[in-house]
This record gives structure tokens, C-alpha cells and sequence, in this order.
């Protein structure tokens, strides 16, 4: 019994008091549930020792990869953390668990070609419109997809070409828009998302065909199929386009600190993974253009 309350109680802890994103919430719900599964029926939690913990996580290595084990470790630092805060224990059994290094892979972007034409979509209706209303506001301001399916009508400025996002910790940003960006809200909202409404109104910027808010799964569904159409090989995600964002600002000479602004990184070694990125890039360039570079 102990672990569910304690387990509900962090939840609201990380909803009210650290402002976590409701997606974020869900990934430490699903951790602590798989904890508590473990050790329910065998001991109480006031009374887990280093030891447990240890044995639990040698067991998360036999059936987890090595990313979601390091997931699992730092939602129980974050719990365990909590515990004391609120004064439920005095002893953290997690105090010299060490976090797994995990190997660092650089995140997959798109071409400048590869964007412009995921972005050449064929117009014809009010969900092509919106389609190519949600890419261009993506890529003209490296939002999160959360931040995206979550924007509402109010959020846009189109006379000032601006976006506010709430982002993650509920933290507030004003981003610049485009003119591509300007152009395809402009004509989607003036023209097509009144179309789309349903039954009953709705403040959500970007509407799915039922009239509601569009969901991270419809919009996946939507990249996947225009990037078939387009006939884009390359393998990416929704989180892509925001990895192309930040790249290709980095190329064309952004600075890293305005970076990380329109990110809404709070620390900049956050962003700093996009100059590995260019880096990278420079070196298959050498290698493929210099006399000596082979």
C-alpha cells in the first residue's frame, strides 16, 4: 500500500510544484509501477536497502536495454529524492548508485533538400494546409512536439511573427517566425481551420479530422506518410525537425547561446550536441573534398 500513495503523491509533487509535462509524468509513473511490482508482495519500501536497489537493477540488465536502465536509475534518484524531502525516510539507499555512462549518439537531421521537400506539400484541402501550417511553424522554430499538438490560437501573433511556448517546466518563450511559417498559419487559420471545427469550439491551434486536438501518434502518422510521399530515405522522427532547426541555424553562423534560447535548453550543454553535429559534417567533407583527406 505504501508504494502506491507514495508513488501518487510524487506524481502530484512533479505536476504542481516542478511543473512536469503531463508525457513526463507518465514516463516516471511507468518506472515507479515496474519498482513497485518488483518489491510490493516482498518488503515495504520504508525498509528497501542499497542492496535491494542493487539486485533490482542487475535485474532491470537482464531485461531492459542499457538506456532505459539509466532511465529507471534516475527516476528512482528523483522519487527517492522526494522520499526525503517529504521526510518519509532518512536514509537514501540510493546514494551510491552510480548512473551507467551511456554513449553518446549524435541525433539524426534532415538536409536543407531533404526539408524543403518535406515541406513541398501539395495543397488541395484544410488538413493539407494544416500539414504544411504545423512543418513550417517545426522547422521555423524548433518547437517540441508537445509544445506543438499543445499550442493554442492565442499563442500565435502573426502581425508581430511571433510564437509563445510553454515548454517544458511550464517555462515561457517568445520565438520569431518566418515568413514561410507567417504565410501558412495565415492561410490556415484565416481559411481552413474554421473548417475543421466540430461540434463544439476549441482553442487548440492544430485540429485532428474529429475537431479536437491533434495527438503525437496522428502527427507522427502525418511526417511519415508525407515523407514516403516525397520519397525522403532518410530515417527520422517527429524530434527531427527540430534537430534540423538548431543544425541548420548552427551552419549558417547562429551563435550558440541564441541556440539554446530558442530551444528552451536550460543549460547550454544541451545544445552543444549540435556542434558535434557540424563537426561531424565537416570532417566526411574533408575527407570527400580534400586532395590528401583519404
Amino acid at each position: 500500500m505504501d508504494y502506491k500513495q507514495k508513488i501518487e503523491d510524487f506524481k502530484n509533487y512533479l505536476l504542481l510544484e516542478k511543473k512536469y509535462s503531463q508525457n513526463t509524468i507518465n514516463s516516471y509513473n511507468n518506472d515507479l509501477n515496474k519498482f513497485e511490482n518488483h518489491f510490493k508482495n516482498k518488503k515495504k519500501l520504508k525498509s528497501l536497502t542499497n542492496k535491494d536497489i542493487k539486485d533490482y537493477i542487475q535485474n532491470l540488465n537482464k531485461i531492459e536495454s542499457p538506456r532505459s536502465v539509466a532511465r529507471n536509475i534516475s527516476s528512482l534518484k528523483s522519487f527517492y529524492k522526494f522520499l526525503l524531502i517529504e521526510k518519509y525516510i532518512t536514509k537514501n539507499p540510493l546514494e551510491n548508485i552510480i548512473q551507467p555512462k551511456l554513449k553518446k549518439t549524435l541525433p539524426k537531421v534532415l538536409t536543407e533538400t531533404e526539408v524543403d521537400n518535406l515541406l513541398n506539400i501539395k495543397l488541395t484541402d484544410n488538413y493539407s494546409h494544416r500539414n504544411k501550417a504545423m512543418l513550417e511553424l517545426m522547422y521555423s522554430s524548433g518547437l517540441r512536439v508537445t509544445e506543438l499538438i499543445n499550442l493554442q490560437i492565442t499563442d500565435i501573433d502573426l502581425n508581430m511573427a511571433l510564437v509563445r511556448i510553454f515548454g517544458k517546466g511550464s517555462k515561457e518563450r517568445i520565438i520569431p517566425l518566418g515568413q514561410y511559417a507567417v504565410n501558412a498559419l495565415n492561410e490556415y487559420i484565416t481559411y481552413h481551420r474554421p473548417g475543421m471545427i466540430k461540434n463544439k469550439p476549441t482553442n487548440y491551434l492544430f485540429l485532428s479530422s474529429r475537431g479536437d486536438k491533434m495527438t503525437r501518434q496522428a502527427f507522427f502518422k502525418i511526417l511519415q506518410k508525407l515523407a514516403k510521399e516525397q520519397g525522403i530515405k532518410t530515417e527520422f522522427s517527429p524530434h527531427t525537425l527540430r534537430h534540423s532547426f538548431a543544425t541548420h541555424l548552427l551552419k549558417h553562423g547562429a551563435d550558440l547561446r541564441s541556440i539554446q534560447e530558442l530551444l528552451g535548453h536550460s543549460d547550454v550543454s544541451s545544445t552543444q550536441i549540435y556542434t558535434h553535429i557540424t563537426n561531424e559534417k565537416l570532417k566526411e567533407n574533408y575527407k570527400d573534398f580534400h586532395p590528401h583527406g583519404k
